[in-house]
């Protein structure tokens, strides 16, 4: 009985001596205890020098993400994770975020496209529709851009809002004279009405080198913006002025 009694007590002893190894010997030199430090700060420092300074404290820099920004030098160490002073184990890999040169692109030429085309080439531009602003204006369609900021061609940060103005069409109570050069009279009757004027006189002029019976003059001239509604007289170009007076004869 006393034999099993001291095997027992040897068996409780020994194991007490291994936790206490463990604890004190053999758990610090796993965890490297005994190696930890305090962090050092490379943060506003440029990046090929942060990561001789934290090679020579021990630790590796590592370059985990990138800051895109012109307000201030590039390849500069804005972050750093774990942060400054904190204690870690020595061999820690740092992870630092540095800045770079923000990406230019080129503002597209929005001036006479559809607000719709015009939000399109921005996108694709990896720009943005920033402030939008309206007016009349007789030289611009409606639901055209006629002006933009920033201009056509001038390099801008990606992602940068551009300001457009879009046309409101024709000021109210105004006229503006459609081009009627080419078509045939019922399509020049249709876009005089569209533009609200009205047909006038109809001439006739001998013409080899247009499409018989298509417009080749207007009595006032394309774009003209009036403050009243009128008739604009056309001429039609015919081959042989012969036809146009047998067809007035025969009325």
């Amino acid at each position: 009985m006393k034999t099993i009694i001291r095997y027992l007590v040897s068996i409780g002893l020994i194991t007490l001596a291994i936790l206490v190894l463990m604890e004190l010997v053999i758990m610090p030199l796993y965890t490297r205890q005994s190696q930890e430090r305090y962090l050092v700060n490379v943060e506003n420092r440029p990046l090929k020098k942060s990561l001789s300074v934290l090679k020579s404290e021990g630790f590796k820099g590592m370059v985990y993400d990138t800051l895109y920004t012109n307000s201030q030098n590039a390849d500069y160490v804005v972050d750093q994770f774990p942060p400054p002073n904190t204690k870690v184990k020595e061999g820690r890999t740092v992870r630092l975020t540095i800045t770079r040169p923000e990406k230019m692109v080129s503002v597209p030429n929005l001036i006479g496209q559809s607000r719709r085309s015009a939000q399109l080439m921005l996108t694709q531009a990896g720009l943005e529709i920033d402030t939008v602003f309206t007016e009349y204006n007789p030289d611009f369609p409606k639901n055209t851009v006629v002006w933009q900021a920033p201009k056509a061609g001038d390099p801008v940060p990606r992602g940068l809002g551009v300001h457009l103005t879009i046309s409101k069409g024709m000021p109210p109570n105004f006229f503006q004279v459609p081009n009627l050069f080419g078509l045939s009279q019922k399509k020049a009757l249709e876009e005089l009405q569209k533009a609200g004027l009205k047909l006038g006189k109809v001439f006739y002029r001998q013409n080899e080198d247009l499409i018989p019976y298509t417009v080749l003059d207007q009595s006032v001239d394309a774009g003209t913006v009036l403050d009243r509604s009128q008739s604009i007289d056309i001429t039609i170009s015919v081959l042989d002025m012969q036809d146009i007076f047998n067809q007035m004869m025969n009325q």
